[in-house]
C-alpha cells in the first residue's frame, strides 16, 4: 500500500458517523454452520443439565428470552401467545418450559424471521404444544387444523426450509406465508407487522414490529455480538443489511435524550434502542466505504485483508475462529463491492 493510501486509510479510521437461486448444497452448508452452537450445547455438560434461558420483560406485553444461541421474543395477552423465532432443535423443550414459566396461555402464533436452523429448530415442539382458531371447511377437511399453532414466515424462508438436505420435521414448516413486502396480524390488542427485507441477511428475512408495545424484532439483520452474517448463497447481501438497518431506524423513535423509546431485540445479543442500531449502521457504512476505496485502488482480497479495514471495530465484533470470522466478513463485502464495481465499469 502506498503512503498516500495509508494516509487516506488512516484518516478514514478516525471517522465516526454515526434472493432466488439457491441449491440444496448451499442450504445444507448454512444449516451445518448455524447448527454448530446448538450441537455443541447438546453435546456438552451432563445429560441432566437443562439449557439456561433468561427471561427479560421488555415493555407492553413483550418478553425477551435469551438462550445460549440467540434470542426469542414472546408477546403475551388475552388472545394467547405469539413467539418470534424458536432457537435451535436442541433448545425446543427448554424454550417451551421457559414460556410456561411466564404464562399458561395457548401458543397461537410462531413467527420465523428467517430460515436458519438456530432460529427455527424449536418450531415443531412449540407448534405441537399450541393451538389456533379454525372453523368451517378447514376443520371439515383437516380434523386437527386447530390443534397446533400457526407458523408464519416469508415464502422464501419456507422455500429454504424445504430445500434443505436435512429439513425440519414437517410439523415445523411454516403454515402461513406471505410473498409481498409485508403481512399484518392483529393479536393481543395490537397490530403486528411482518416486514420483508429483501436480500439482507438472506432473501427471506422479516423484521417484526409490535406497534402498540413499540418493539422491533430484527432477526439476524442486527446483532450486538458480531459483524453481520451475509449469507450470499441464500440471497443475502451487505447492501441489503444496510437498507434493512435504515428501515429499522425509520420505524424506531427514541425517547428523552435519544435513550429508550422503541426497544429493539436483535437476533443475538443484548436488548437495544435506536441509538444502538444507529451505531451499528454507521460502523458498517464506514467499513463499506473503506473497502470500496481499496477496491477502487485495484487491491486484491488479500491486500484488503492486510489493510485491516475493520481494525478499530474488531475488539467488539471481530472473530479469528468460529462460525463467522472477520476474514469471512471482509471477503463477503469485498466480493459484493467488486461485483458492483465491475457492473459499473461495464
Amino acid at each position: 500500500m502506498s503512503e498516500a493510501t495509508q494516509a487516506n486509510f488512516a484518516q478514514s479510521a478516525m471517522v465516526r458517523v454515526n434472493r432466488s437461486a439457491r441449491t440444496a448444497a448451499s442450504i445444507a452448508a448454512t444449516a451445518a454452520l448455524c447448527g454448530l452452537a446448538c450441537n455443541a450445547l447438546a453435546q456438552s455438560g451432563s445429560d441432566d443439565a437443562a439449557p439456561e434461558i433468561s427471561v427479560l420483560p421488555v415493555q407492553g406485553g413483550i418478553y425477551m428470552l435469551v438462550g445460549p444461541a440467540g434470542n426469542v421474543t414472546v408477546q403475551i395477552g388475552d388472545d394467547g401467545v405469539l413467539v418470534v423465532d424458536t432457537m435451535g432443535t436442541a433448545m425446543g423443550e427448554a424454550l417451551l418450559a421457559a414460556i410456561r414459566e411466564i404464562t399458561d396461555k395457548p401458543i397461537t402464533f410462531l413467527v420465523n424471521t428467517h430460515a436458519h436452523p438456530d432460529h427455527i429448530g424449536g418450531n415443531a415442539v412449540l407448534a405441537e404444544a399450541g393451538s389456533n382458531i379454525a372453523g368451517g371447511n378447514v376443520v371439515g377437511t383437516i380434523a386437527d387444523a386447530g390443534a397446533t399453532a400457526r407458523i408464519v414466515a416469508h415464502e422464501n424462508a419456507l422455500i429454504a426450509i424445504t430445500a434443505a438436505a436435512e429439513p425440519l420435521p414437517f410439523e415445523g414448516w411454516p403454515t402461513d406465508t406471505y410473498f409481498n413486502d409485508r403481512k399484518e396480524l392483529f393479536f393481543n390488542g395490537e397490530a403486528v407487522q411482518l416486514l420483508h427485507q429483501p436480500a439482507a441477511h438472506t432473501d427471506g428475512d422479516s423484521i417484526v414490529f409490535f406497534r402498540r408495545s413499540d418493539v422491533i424484532v430484527t432477526g439476524d439483520i442486527f446483532l450486538t455480538t458480531a459483524y453481520p452474517y451475509i449469507d450470499r448463497a441464500a440471497g443475502g447481501s451487505f447492501q441489503g443489511i444496510l437498507d434493512s438497518l435504515n428501515r429499522i431506524l425509520d420505524l424506531a423513535v427514541p425517547a428523552d435524550r435519544q435513550e429508550g423509546g422503541t426497544m429493539i431485540i436483535p437476533g443475538h445479543g443484548r436488548l437495544c434502542d435506536e441509538a444502538d442500531v444507529l451505531e451499528y449502521r454507521d460502523m458498517l457504512t464506514i467499513i463499506r466505504d473503506r473497502i470500496r476505496y481499496l477496491v477502487d485502488q485495484g487491491m486484491s482480497l488479500e491486500e484488503v485483508r492486510e489493510a485491516r479495514p475493520t481494525l478499530d471495530y474488531d475488539g467488539r465484533y471481530g472473530a479469528d475462529s468460529g462460525f463467522w470470522t472477520t476474514d469471512q466478513f471482509i471477503e463477503a463485502v469485498y466480493e459484493e463491492l467488486s461485483e458492483m464495481a465491475g457492473e459499473t465499469a461495464g
